[in-house]
């Protein structure tokens, strides 16, 4: 074999392994960035134990619904679960990932996180601008033991299609008769008052800079960004925080069985019981139940099964609630109808 075929070979073999990394790191997600700390998170760990690479752009549940239909990643993530019609009109397929709160999130002198406590109608007033100052009766009434300034209070809202909008309007909706008949729940809607900012990373930085600011974020950027969560009055009538604990509180009697009946369309929004947090989410994947690239469809599979079996730990350090194994027994068979999932 002479130098310049053995040259030449090598070339190829070079080329074969770039190709194979290529394939290996073929993942492609976008949408929610409810669930982007997370997802980030679990790529890291699973690549680090696979080799297997994912790439998540966090541009909010309504461009990853876009961004799924136009065929241009493996999945699509959206906070707002489409009905088993709209499934079934584009070919696709949903499931649940995991489970965290909402929170508001406010930026007022003197304020602690946790310090602070609103209702769902008094919270529906402040973002519909009915409630514009700080030191408005229905707020002091809430909170005796604050001094609470004459400040105007600046509200922050998503200005990109976000699921996250579409659970925390449709909370509004279901504590307000008035929020529902004026403004109503989807991931963009009119907001009557306030500046936008573009995913749960843009509310949150607004929020940090604006002095008199209260935005809505998942938790984890609330921590992340050290910002002042509130507490909420949830459905019995309790002032609770948002943890992990009132997080699975709000999830904890999910009929899974039936919910995979219904392609996983669950909401956790003002639920009863004592301990629960009124707006707990869940994020959706979705993917083509026929999908054009099935090696990449199989591998984003076994990234989310990996995720559930061995993501737990690391979901819980962001204060997301894993999913209950018989949730992800019902998810994974559900797999089945994806064609050659290899699953």
């Amino acid at each position: 074999m002479n130098k310049s075929f053995k040259t030449l070979i090598g070339a190829f073999a070079a080329l074969a392994i770039t190709a194979t990394t290529a394939l290996a790191a073929d993942i492609t997600g976008a949408g929610s960035s409810f669930v982007f700390p997370i997802v980030s998170k679990w790529a890291a760990a699973y690549k680090g134990s696979s080799g297997v690479g994912l790439n998540y752009a966090s541009i909010g549940s309504g461009g990853g619904i876009a961004q799924i239909k136009a065929k241009t990643v493996t999945f699509g993530a959206t906070d707002k679960p489409l009905t088993s019609k709209e499934l079934a009109a584009s070919g696709l397929t949903q499931f649940p990932v995991v489970i965290g709160g909402i929170v508001p999130v406010v930026n007022i002198r003197g304020v602690a996180p946790g310090q602070l406590t609103l209702d769902g109608t008094t919270l529906a007033g402040i973002f519909s601008g009915k409630i514009s100052r700080w030191d408005d009766a229905a707020i002091k009434k809430l909170n005796p033991g604050i001094n609470l300034p004459g400040q105007p209070i600046a509200v922050v809202h998503r200005s990109d299609g976000s699921g996250t909008t579409f659970q925390f309007a449709t909370y509004l909706s279901r504590v307000s008769a008035e929020w529902k008949n004026t403004v109503g729940a989807d991931t963009a809607i009119d907001w009557p008052v306030g500046i936008g900012a573009k995913g749960n990373e843009g509310i949150a930085g607004n929020v940090a800079q604006i002095s008199g600011s209260i935005g809505y974020v998942e938790y984890a950027y609330a921590k992340q960004n050290h910002l002042s969560y509130t507490k909420m009055i949830n459905k019995d009538g309790k002032a609770v925080e948002p943890t992990v604990e009132a997080f699975r509180a709000a999830a904890a009697n999910a009929d899974w069985t039936n919910a995979a009946k219904s392609d996983f369309y669950v909401l956790f929004l003002d639920n009863p019981g004592a301990a629960t947090w009124p707006i707990t989410a869940t994020t959706f994947v979705l993917m083509y139940k026929n999908p054009g690239d099935a090696a990449a469809s199989t591998d984003a599979l076994k990234f989310f099964k990996w995720g559930f079996e061995k993501g737990d730990k690391l979901a819980l350090s962001l204060d997301y609630v894993p999913l209950p194994d018989n949730a992800v027994k019902a998810i994974e068979a559900s797999w089945k109808g994806i064609q050659a999932s290899g699953m």
